[in-house]
This record gives C-alpha cells, structure tokens and sequence, in this order.
C-alpha cells in the first residue's frame, strides 16, 4: 500500500439523536484508496488495524474462480454469490448452498461452520456458502474435506496466496486469527481493506470480474431483504459492490472505477457504519441523492423518536 505524507486525519462521528437530543455516540475511521493501493483519503487513519471478517469472502472466493472449480461443477454466478455471502438462512439461500454442495457430490455433513440456535442444519449458518465453496475446490484438486478449515490445509493456502499477491506482501506476514465461523481471517490496516475492494471493482482482473457480477447480479444471495449489502446493490444496479463484515466492518467498490472505501466502527456497531456508507458514498458521488434518500429513510430514520447523523468527512491526502 503507497501512502501519501498524511494518513491520520479526524474520525467520523455518528450520533444518535432522541427527539434531537444525543443519547449515544459511535468513532468511525473510514479509507478509500485506488487499484494501485494510493491512499485517496482518510478519516481517522489508514493504518489502523482489523480483522477483515466477512468483508474477506469475495477474496476466499478466488479460490473458486481461479481453479476451474466453477466450470468442472456447472456452477453458475448465482451460486458464486452465495459463495460470497452472509445470507439470512432463508429457504431460497439455503437451497442455493445446497446446489452447490450437491453439484460437487458433497454430502451437507462435511460442513463445518456451526448450527446456528434454533436451527436444525449448518445449511443454516450465515457463512455456509463460503464453506461450502472451500469444499468444492477440495473436491476439484482432490484435497481432504476433513480439516479444510485449518490454516495449513491446501484450500487455506491457496486463499492467503491470493490475497498476498494482490496486496503484494508476503503470506507469512499475515496475521491469522479464527472467524466465528471457524475459517481463517486476517489482520488488515483499512488501506489494505480498500486496496483490495479496489483491485475487485477495477474490471483488470477475470476472476474478480466475475465475483463482482455475481455479487451485483445477485445481491439477495449476498446478504437478504432488508439487509444493507442487498439493498445499496440493488439501488446502485451494478455500479457498487458491498460487504459487511462482523464488529463494524463494512468495504465497498465502485464497479469499473478501481477505487475502494473500508469503514471500520471503532465499537463495532452495525447501525454507525450503514450511517457513514451513505454520508460518504453521497459525499463521493458514488451513489445519487435520490439513492441516498431512500437508504437513509431505511437506515438513517430508526423510528418515530430517533435517527442517527454523520459529522466529519473524509480529507483528501
């Protein structure tokens, strides 16, 4: 990632206003940066440090579209996107994961991702469409199903190997942890979030081309009604692609443009980082004012007594 001489700027600061009156307060740092890793601009700081979560799924799914794994199964851009996704569980998504499994003549026991509460199948589980992907290309290299969630297995190797090159750092200098879900995520400064959404955004690459138009053709498989990722896609029709992740993550791309804008909430509230997304995408001009109005009556708008406000925006470097 190329910094400029300035990288720590204010933060944005989202506020929740009761009747006017402000009740609570969530810091927000947001970067957006270029397909050549520039840092553009900034709000609070670029390298400051997190684990990617969810927002990582687009790029596990690279193990997918760079092995042959979709064309040997039949698999179509609608099961990409739930490869890609943090669905909702619905029957709808949780058919699709199963489509993916069956086409690779997986049986849905050899998931590993938890049951969620209340639930009777890891189908269920938010990321059972990013595992259930790990598990095709298991099957397509003949690699062990057993044990594909372990940081030394091939499939897990084949991903830090990707998101290495595209950040042009050395795999081993990643830091690892365990997602919920027990797969692999990874240490990254916001810069290195936005870099990569916008590598994914630019249209240079086939692959990543590819799991951009699946997310945006499909985005009711990324996410679900009423979800934040589904909505912003469908409002934008393919001009943005959109990924939360877990502890107030959420990265965005704008599709043929090669630029890329990470927020990251510093308590890791949902509701703040679906707040500084519209501030900034209208700020940027990367979504129009009537888009704009229509996701902030949704998600700005909490009720009859209360809605949030964004102060700050981002300094150009």
């Amino acid at each position: 990632m190329t910094r400029g001489k300035r990288t720590q700027t204010a933060e944005l600061e989202v506020r929740l206003l009761r009747e006017g009156i402000i009740e609570s307060a969530h810091r927000v740092q947001a970067t957006v940066c270029d397909d050549k890793g520039r840092v553009l601009s900034v709000a609070g700081n670029s390298e400051t440090a997190t684990f990617a979560r969810s927002a990582l799924k687009p790029f596990q799914a690279l193990a997918v579209t760079t092995t042959g794994t979709l064309e040997r199964y039949g698999l179509t851009d609608r099961d990409l996107a739930i490869i890609c996704s943090s669905h909702q569980g619905n029957i709808e998504q949780v058919r699709q994961v199963f489509n993916v499994l069956w086409r690779c003549d997986i049986d849905p026991s050899a998931l590993q991702c938890p049951i969620p509460e209340g639930k009777q199948s890891p189908l269920e589980y938010n990321c059972s469409g990013k595992h259930a992907g790990m598990l095709a290309v298991c099957q397509q290299r003949s690699w062990s199903l057993n044990g594909y969630l372990q940081r030394n297995h091939p499939v897990q190797q084949l991903i830090l190997s990707k998101i290495a090159e595209l950040l042009r750092m050395p795999g081993e200098e990643f830091i690892q942890a365990h997602d919920d879900c027990g797969a692999p995520t990874y240490l990254m400064q916001l810069g290195q979030m936005a870099s990569l959404y916008a590598q994914l955004s630019s249209g240079n690459n086939l692959d990543m081309e590819r799991i951009v138009r699946a997310m945006t053709s499909h985005p009711n498989m990324v996410a679900g009604p009423g979800e934040f990722d589904t909505e912003l896609m469908q409002h934008t029709q393919g001009e943005i692609v959109s990924k939360s992740g877990a502890e107030g993550i959420l990265c965005i791309g704008r599709v043929g443009e090669g630029m890329g804008l990470a927020i990251k909430v510093m308590d890791g509230a949902k509701r703040a980082k679906r707040a500084v997304a519209i501030h900034l995408l209208r700020q940027m001009g990367w979504i129009t004012p009537t888009v704009a109005e229509s996701l902030a009556e949704t998600y700005l708008n909490l009720g009859t007594y209360k809605r949030l406000e964004v102060l700050g925006e981002l300094s150009l470097l």
